[in-house]
């Protein structure tokens, strides 16, 4: 996860706030009672209010006319432009990891392609972080610092819609695609191997937990119905070939 450094109390309320509402603890379009929120964060309601005021800055937090504030509702057009961006980003910072990444990359890398768990309702929130941990390790061996920033927001922002198609699998077995791929794209990295790198990070994309929510929505498949691992759901998503084919097609959406 991203480390932040907390230089007043408004800074915590912010990190704690925010954190709150990307991981669903605060639901989308929830009410949030300022005084009990500060009261719990032990801050007066001063630095509570500086908190929402920047996260109604970056869409997080709606405030109506008479200040009241909620959880912004899910926003698919978001969600699709959040998609489209990581796939821009995500090919690019991986081949930059193959060109730049250094021994202790390699190590970190691994590290986390060791602690990888299945993706599942039962193995839920601890699986994401654990997902997150690996493709954090591939874009900071990029070295390159915007890049970084830019795909940690990113990565922050995609985590409602990526739980929103955790929800779309239930029942959903130990996603043996999901750890192979992880651990090839380590090791195409550690290879050096900038441009099958790049390839099979779109790929992963494209059959991403994100895809599969994005696809539900335009199919108008309600949240609970057992469809993200189709081959449609990566196809339609992504509008790329890749994503339906042969080799992505019939496995289980990765939570990318």
């Amino acid at each position: 996860m991203t480390t932040h450094t907390f230089t007043s109390k408004g800074d915590v309320a912010y990190a704690e706030l925010r954190a709150q509402i990307l991981s669903g603890a605060l639901p989308a379009g929830s009410r949030l009672s300022q005084y009990e929120l500060a009261a719990a964060l032990g801050i007066s309601i001063t630095p509570l209010r500086e908190a929402v005021r920047r996260l109604s800055g970056e869409g997080l937090i709606v405030l109506d006319t008479h200040r009241d504030a909620r959880v912004a509702q899910m926003d698919m057009t978001e969600a699709r432009e959040l998609f489209e961006t990581r796939r821009a980003l995500d090919p690019a910072a991986i081949a930059l990891a193959a060109v730049h990444r250094t021994p202790a990359d390699i190590e970190r890398m691994r590290a986390a392609v060791a602690r990888l768990l299945p993706v599942t309702r039962q193995w839920g929130e601890p699986a994401l972080l654990a997902h997150r941990e690996v493709h954090q390790a591939i874009y900071c061996a990029s070295h390159n610092t915007v890049m970084i920033r830019l795909l940690d927001d990113l990565w922050d922002k995609s985590d409602r819609y990526r739980r929103l198609g955790l929800e779309l699998q239930p029942g959903a077995g130990p996603r043996t695609r999901d750890f192979e791929e992880h651990g090839e794209m380590v090791e195409l990295v550690v290879a050096g191997d900038a441009d099958a790198a790049a390839a099979l990070m779109r790929r992963h994309i494209d059959m991403s937990l994100t895809a599969a929510a994005l696809a539900a929505h335009e199919a108008d498949v309600p949240t609970g119905t057992d469809t993200a691992g189709s081959s449609t759901a990566g196809s339609s998503t992504a509008g790329s070939s890749t994503a339906g084919s042969s080799t992505a097609g019939s496995a289980p959406a990765d939570p990318a």
